[in-house]
C-alpha cells in the first residue's frame, strides 16, 4: 500500500468517526427532545386536573369597548357588574402585569361577578397586551401605561370613586399614575391592591436565572431589541412553534406548587406566548428602571392590601415587605407555596382577603356619606354560609 493510499485511508477513518460522533450526537439530541415532549404530553393531560373544563377566557361581561388613548393606542376595556350593583357608586379597576392580559383576574373576576358586593368592575388589556395595540414608540415606558390607565378612568369611569387593583406591571402603573396624577389620584382613588408588584429595585433581581446571565442583560437586551426590530415577525413564530418550551418555563418560573394544573399552567403560558416580541423587550428595560419608592406617601391616607406569593421569582417577597414597611398602615398578605402568579394558583388565598379589602373600601365610603357613626351590621356579601347540621 502506498503512502498516499495510507494517509487517504486514515482520513476516511476519522471522518468516519466523527461523522459516527456527530450521528450519535444528534440521536441523543432527538431522543431528549422526544423525551421531553413525551414527559409535557403527560403532564399537560393529567387526569386529575382541577381546571380542565375551566372556562378561561370565556367570561361575561355586560360592556365591551375600545377606548383611543391620547397617543393614538386603542385599548380593550371590558366592564362586569356584580349582583349588588344597583346600589354600587363605586367602580373596582383591575391593571394586568407583563406579558399577560386582563384574564390574569379570571377567579377575582368570576367570584366578583357572583358577588352581591355593590361595585362594579372594569378590566383592560394594557397596551402591547391581549386586544389592546401596541405602543408607538422605540422604547416601551411604564408613564405611558399610566397614561392608558387615565384613559381608561376618563372614558369607562368618569365619575365616581375608584378603586385601583394592579398585579405585578400593573401595580407599577398604578404608582405611575399616583406621580403622574397627583390630584386626580387624591380625589377619586380611594383605595388600592398591589400584588405581586413591586416600587423599583428589579435590577437587582435574578428572576431565577443564574447570576452571569442576570448581569449581563443590561448589555444584552439594547442588543436583541434592534435584532428584533428588523424580523418580530420571525420571532413571535418560533415563539409559538416551541410552545414545549414556553410550557416548561412557564411551569418553572410562573408558579410555585409542585404539580400545578396543566389546564392553568396553559392558560398563563398562552398570555405569554401571544404578548409581542417587541413588547416584550420594549418593557423589560421599563421594569429594570422602574423606581416609584418616592410616590408612596401618597398611598397612606387610603386603604391598601399587598399581596405576593412567597416563592415568586420576579417580584419577591421583601419587595411586598419593603411596600408594607413604607405603608405601616397597609395590609400584607403572603401566599404560601404560590409564585407570581399566585391570584390564579392559589386564587382563594388571594381572592378572599382582596375582598375583605374592598368592602373595608366600601365601608369608608359609607362612612363619609354618613357622620354619625352608623349601627354596625355585618355586609351581606361576607356572610358565611350557614353550616349544615347547626
Amino acid at each position: 500500500m502506498s503512502p498516499k493510499e495510507i494517509v487517504g485511508n486514515k482520513k476516511t477513518s476519522r471522518a468516519g468517526i466523527i461523522g459516527a460522533v456527530a450521528g450519535l450526537a444528534a440521536a441523543g439530541i432527538a431522543a431528549g427532545v422526544a423525551t421531553e415532549r413525551y414527559l409535557i404530553k403527560r403532564a399537560r393531560s393529567d387526569p386529575n386536573d382541577p381546571y380542565a373544563e375551566e372556562p378561561f377566557a370565556n367570561l361575561h361581561a355586560d360592556d365591551i369597548r375600545t377606548i383611543t388613548t391620547a397617543d393614538g393606542i386603542d385599548v380593550h376595556v371590558e366592564t362586569v357588574d356584580s349582583r349588588g350593583v344597583g346600589e354600587a357608586e363605586a367602580t373596582a379597576v383591575f391593571v394586568h402585569g407583563f406579558c399577560l392580559d386582563m384574564g390574569t383576574f379570571h377567579f377575582q373576576r368570576r367570584a366578583l361577578t357572583e358577588s352581591t358586593m355593590p361595585l362594579r368592575a372594569v378590566y383592560y388589556d394594557q397596551p402591547g397586551h391581549g386586544q389592546s395595540g401596541e405602543l408607538p414608540l422605540p422604547e416601551y415606558d411604564i408613564e405611558s401605561l399610566a397614561e392608558a390607565l387615565y384613559a381608561v378612568l376618563a372614558k369607562a369611569v368618569p365619575t365616581g370613586p375608584v378603586f385601583l387593583v394592579g398585579h405585578s406591571m400593573g401595580g407599577m402603573t398604578i404608582l405611575a399614575f399616583a406621580r403622574r396624577y397627583p390630584e386626580l389620584f387624591a380625589s377619586r382613588v380611594r383605595g388600592v391592591a398591589l400584588l405581586s408588584t413591586t416600587a423599583g429595585g428589579l435590577d437587582k433581581v435574578s428572576f431565577g436565572a443564574p447570576k452571569a446571565l442576570a448581569r449581563a442583560r443590561k448589555v444584552f437586551l439594547p442588543a436583541l431589541s434592534k435584532a428584533i426590530a428588523l424580523t418580530p415577525g420571525v420571532i413571535d413564530g418560533a415563539r409559538r412553534v416551541a410552545s414545549d418550551l414556553a410550557w416548561r418555563l412557564t411551569r418553572r418560573y410562573g408558579f410555585a406548587t409542585r404539580k400545578p394544573s396543566p389546564s392553568l399552567v396553559s392558560y398563563v403560558e398562552k398570555m405569554n406566548t401571544a404578548t409581542p416580541i417587541k413588547t416584550v423587550i420594549g418593557f423589560s428595560k421599563a421594569l429594570l428602571e422602574h423606581d416609584e419608592h418616592d410616590v408612596l406617601p401618597q398611598l397612606a391616607s387610603i386603604p391598601v392590601f399587598i399581596s405576593c406569593g412567597d416563592s415568586d421569582q420576579f417580584t419577591p417577597p421583601e419587595h411586598s415587605v419593603a411596600l408594607a414597611e413604607a405603608l405601616p398602615h397597609a395590609k400584607l398578605n403572603i401566599v404560601p407555596e404560590a409564585g407570581h402568579v399566585a391570584l390564579l394558583e392559589k386564587p382563594e388565598l388571594v381572592t378572599d382577603p382582596l375582598f375583605a379589602h374592598l368592602s373595608e373600601c366600601l365601608d369608608a365610603l359609607e362612612r363619609d356619606r354618613q357622620p354619625a357613626e352608623p349601627v354596625k351590621r355585618r355586609k351581606p356579601w361576607l356572610r358565611k354560609k350557614k353550616r349544615t347540621g347547626d
